[in-house]
């Protein structure tokens, strides 16, 4: 199915007018089986999409709560293979929540961008975001995805200028996620205002849904979000609970999804005018 599965349930959530939630996690954080537990417990606890990040040594994107959690799984021997293998196991259990890639561009050159995209797509990966690939050098990249039928998702930010920007949409399908702050992820919070007209100019571009992540840690922000945008992505959030978790010595599972639900409950909520686009 790959990216189809993206473009159902954004057709889906459309026609209820309502936004995604998506919940980005660290694949092997803290350790492969509680990482596994909890990406088995996403869709449960209402997660319509989710990103899971593949651990990198330096992620430059990253604020402090995800590069220790990227730290965590290092640690605990993940590895690429090992993310897909979680996947895998995830797709066993659930065929529709769309499952995204999210890291850095190290570990599939080291790979092959042909292997490593067909082994994500056998995996159930419907979707790939690499911070650091530039769309000028993305060609190779997006021809292997493109024969795998996985989305090659791209970034914008608060700095792409309409000159910029048909450069950065070239190849993207699936949705587009916008940083809604300039910085690292954790680092600062988004703001719905500010927000929304950056959204509707990136969607009247590109005629994808467009997702907003960096800067957004609690329910009401999520919510406030979900009013603008076509999905409200946390990441910073949930890391930040597998750390609190193992420091109060806490079920790691529960504290994660227990945030999600209490995320998603406010994005459902959220009342948005209907999208044209």
């Amino acid at each position: 199915m790959t990216k189809a599965r993206i473009e159902a349930r954004f057709a889906a959530l459309k026609a209820e007018n309502r936004a995604a939630f998506v919940a980005y996690v660290m694949a092997g954080d803290p350790d492969a089986a509680t990482a596994a537990r909890i990406l088995a417990g996403l869709p449960a606890a209402g997660a319509d999409l989710i990103e899971l990040g593949f651990p990198f040594s330096d992620p430059m994107a990253e604020g402090p709560p995800i590069q220790r959690a990227a730290q965590r799984a290092l640690a605990a021997g993940t590895t690429l293979q090992g993310v897909l293998d979680l996947a895998a196991e995830f797709r066993k259990g659930d065929a529709e929540t769309p499952l995204i890639l999210m890291g850095y561009l190290n570990p599939l050159v080291t790979w092959g961008y042909e292997r490593f995209a067909e082994a994500a797509a056998k995996a159930g990966i419907d979707g790939l975001i690499i911070v650091d690939c530039p769309p000028e050098e993305a060609d190779p990249l997006a021809d292997a995805l493109d024969a795998a039928d996985v989305a090659l998702i791209r970034l914008a930010t608060p700095t792409t200028d309409d000159k910029r920007l048909p450069t950065v949409l070239k190849r993207t399908s699936g949705f587009v996620y916008y940083v809604s702050v300039t910085g690292v992820t954790g680092a600062k919070e988004a703001d719905a205002d500010a927000v929304r007209p950056a959204v509707e100019r990136i969607r009247a571009a590109s005629g994808l849904p467009v997702a907003v992540g960096f800067g957004i840690k609690t329910p009401e922000r999520a919510g406030a979000i979900a009013q603008v945008a076509d999905a409200a992505v946390v990441g910073s959030a949930l890391v930040d609970e597998v750390a609190e978790a193992l420091a109060a010595n806490e079920d790691v599972t529960v504290r994660v999804l227990s945030k999600v639900e209490a995320l998603a409950k406010a994005v459902r909520a959220a009342k948005r005018s209907p999208v044209t686009a």
